[in-house]
């Protein structure tokens, strides 16, 4: 179990790269937002990661670029949104870019 207090069923935001490890480590599957509050195509799919986050068993974590910076320059994120998979602490997957909710949940089913 993560030792997140927050709801599974809503994005957890992270703080850390240290709270990014802790995640993706304790839960099976994990799908990471990368975005920034000025990006258009990231409140766009805002949406969808939400409904993943309420209809999966995925964990999602979002991490602000901007707060983030180091991390995000660490994982080689460059541009957003940037989506990654994560099955059992190894990461599986990285889509760039907005993606409909279906290639979102196929990709989370494959891992799953």
């Amino acid at each position: 179990m993560s030792t997140s207090t927050a709801d599974p069923s809503e994005p957890i935001h992270v703080e850390s790269a240290e709270h990014l490890s802790e995640l993706v480590e304790d839960n099976a599957v994990v799908l990471v937002d990368y975005y920034a509050d000025w990006c258009g195509p990231c409140k766009m799919l805002e949406p969808t990661v939400e409904e993943i986050a309420a209809e999966t068993d995925a964990v999602v974590l979002k991490v602000d670029i901007d707060a983030l910076q180091e991390l995000a320059q660490d994982r080689g994120i460059q541009s957003v949104p940037t989506l990654e998979f994560y099955a059992n602490g190894e990461q599986a997957e990285r889509l760039i870019g907005v993606q409909d909710k279906d290639t979102l949940l196929s990709t989370i089913e494959d891992l799953s």
